[in-house]
């Protein structure tokens, strides 16, 4: 449940994996990753069919689905603290597997439109001989985006969150189980498009990266200064289109260290290609503490 607009993206989502074995892996599947059973708390619902099923929560003795909930009641206050708290919980678990594989993750975040999806298609056709990714493609309804993701060379897992406006530490826990990323890679997790609630939800990612193209404006960072606050690096992409608008690089940086003080940035275009290697730069530079 979302503590700024009341979602459940846990009651909602799908994982769409119907066509994730037509192909090879590179390890052997018959063994568990270790992952969906190692969270240390209990399930109690059923995994199985690859939907993720009501959960029930508990308050002052009362149990009811989230979508019961009145928005005015004053127990919704508590609920939305522990349904982040639960999601904190299931983030540490990621963020330990992540660890112990030496997987460096990444939640990438931004509005819609931004180009998050042609900055992967770019990444990995570049980079992707030298460093092994795996995607999870965040989106509301739609494969639209992980096929383009497999069609570049990564294998991709589609979440289609339905109502829900952002991914959640549970669903990406579930998608590591079916992706299975191997040893020393990168998981990259395309959020949902919003600048809102993915800035609330830890998905146990080492990295938050917030794409902001110039064709939203340069004044983004101080309208949506919660998401830029969390960020661990900003991407301006689109620079190519510079000319056409009005968005003023420097100004936007400084906006975001406003909010974020030594905020690293990067200005690309992933469509031609200028400055990308800056990003390729920080992604291999990013992945240094996993082999420590």
């Amino acid at each position: 449940m979302c503590a700024t607009c009341g979602c459940s993206t846990a009651e909602g989502a799908v994982l769409v994996t119907a066509h994730d074995h037509d192909h090879a892996h590179g390890h052997d599947h018959s063994h568990s990753h270790g992952h969906g059973h190692d969270h240390g708390h209990d399930h109690s619902h059923d995994h199985s069919d690859g939907h993720v099923h009501d959960h029930e929560h508990t308050n002052g003795g009362r149990a009811g689905r989230l979508d019961q909930i009145d928005a005015t009641d004053s127990r919704t206050v508590v609920l939305e603290r522990a349904v982040l708290a639960k999601n904190d919980e299931l983030a540490s678990v990621n963020r330990a597997w992540f660890a112990r594989r030496r997987i460096l993750a990444l939640n990438i975040v931004s509005s819609p439109g931004s180009g998050k999806t042609t900055l992967l298609e770019r990444t990995i056709r570049d980079i992707g001989a030298d460093v092994p990714m795996v995607v999870i493609e965040g989106d509301q309804a739609t494969e639209n985006d992980s096929a383009r993701i497999r069609a570049a060379g990564a294998r991709a897992l589609q979440v289609n969150t339905g109502t829900g406006c952002h991914l959640e530490a549970g669903i990406v826990g579930k998608a590591l189980d079916v992706l299975g990323p191997e040893d020393d890679s990168v998981v990259i997790i395309e959020n949902v498009g919003n600048l809102v609630c993915p800035a609330l939800f830890d998905l146990g990612e080492r990295a938050k990266v917030a794409i902001l193209s110039v064709t939203e404006g340069d004044d983004k960072p101080a309208k949506y200064p919660y998401m830029f606050a969390v960020a661990d690096l900003i991407v301006i992409n689109k620079t190519d289109l510079l000319p056409y608008v009005d968005f003023d690089v420097e100004r936007c940086i400084a906006n975001a260290r406003a909010v974020r003080p030594g905020l690293e940035a990067i200005a690309l275009s992933a469509k031609t290609g200028v400055n990308m290697d800056a990003w390729y730069s920080w992604i291999r530079r990013a992945r240094q503490p996993a082999h420590v």
